[in-house]
């Protein structure tokens, strides 16, 4: 499912999208926060198809290799393993896999350089290498070589490029569909003819969640911004980027309006946030003025935490 930090940096970016362009239709920015969700549930699936098309690519080279005029012995006994990987197999005879690719008009035909380009790149991990030279062929060997060509995407330009084409919405949601397909590939069995693929949210509180945060932080964004002055007046206000009032009032935000969230996870998910979305020095100075905040709205009964461990 998706991480509730993903859900958080996608409500956050739906904010600044909203105030910086001053709109004034919530239910619309509402409506592509959400929209956003979905592709980065799309990317899920796009990723899941990758694998396939790399092994069709490679069968291909293989076939073209024993149609030569002089073959040599390697080109008319080629090594199928990887080829005929179990675990990218089951991947491609997953219907929900096939189904969410034909419904939402995904796939990678339009991108043959990027295939060629990452089977290259696979060939020369050292993982790899070994894996083809073992003549044994277990289905845990199939399962870490399909693991390792997705940490091969944690780096790879050319695919940032053409993710970056396909969709404005994917732009940094590849590190956290990485880490979905790693778990849906330790959940993998050999008695598995399907892969068990993750759901979109955890549960129905997910939206509910985002829909909320989103909604409440809009609304109350100038009071949040107002209390919020209070804390930051010694600070230059000049070298108050506009994203670190907007993570701080998102905050304040999930602070007060979810009880079943505990303010240690409600600080850290946005302070670790701030590290990648806004200036080098944000997460020290939001993790002072949050401090702060917690204290002040602890003390007026405004943070009430409800649930096992928080009462």
């Amino acid at each position: 499912m998706l991480s509730r930090r993903l859900l958080r940096i996608k409500v956050a970016k739906a904010l600044f999208a909203h105030l910086k362009s001053e709109a004034d239709n919530m239910i619309a920015s509402e409506k592509t926060l959400m929209l956003s969700i979905d592709k980065a549930y799309d990317l899920y699936f796009q990723l899941l198809a990758l694998p396939a098309e790399v092994a069709r690519y490679a069968a291909e080279r293989q076939e073209i290799a024993r149609r030569k005029k002089l073959p040599t012995f390697e080109d008319l006994h080629p090594n199928t393993k990887f080829v005929e990987n179990r675990v990218i197999r089951v991947i491609e005879n997953t219907d929900a896999v096939n189904d969410h690719l034909a419904a939402r008009k995904l796939g990678w035909a339009k991108y043959p350089e990027l295939i060629r380009t990452l089977y290259l790149r696979l060939i020369e991990l050292p993982f790899y290498k070994s894996y083809m030279a073992h003549e044994e062929r277990t289905f845990e060997e199939d399962r870490e070589m399909v693991e390792q060509f997705f940490l091969l995407l944690e780096d790879c330009p050319a695919l940032d490029d053409a993710l970056e084409e396909m969709s404005i919405y994917w732009c940094d949601d590849l590190p956290f569909i990485l880490l979905m397909l790693q778990r849906s590939l330790s959940n993998l069995r050999p008695s598995h003819q399907e892969l068990r693929v993750a759901d979109k949210f955890k549960s129905e509180e997910d939206p509910a969640f985002v829909r909320t945060l989103f909604e409440k932080a809009l609304i109350h964004f100038g009071e949040n911004q107002r209390y919020i002055e209070h804390y930051t007046a010694n600070w230059d206000v000049e070298r108050i980027v506009f994203m670190d009032n907007l993570i701080l009032g998102t905050a304040m935000t999930e602070l007060v309006e979810f009880p079943s969230i505990p303010v240690k996870v409600t600080m850290d998910e946005w302070i670790e946030i701030s590290k990648y979305y806004s200036t080098p020095g944000s997460s020290t100075f939001i993790n002072g003025v949050l401090d702060k905040i917690v204290a002040s709205l602890t003390e007026e009964g405004r943070i009430k935490k409800a649930g096992r461990g928080l009462i």
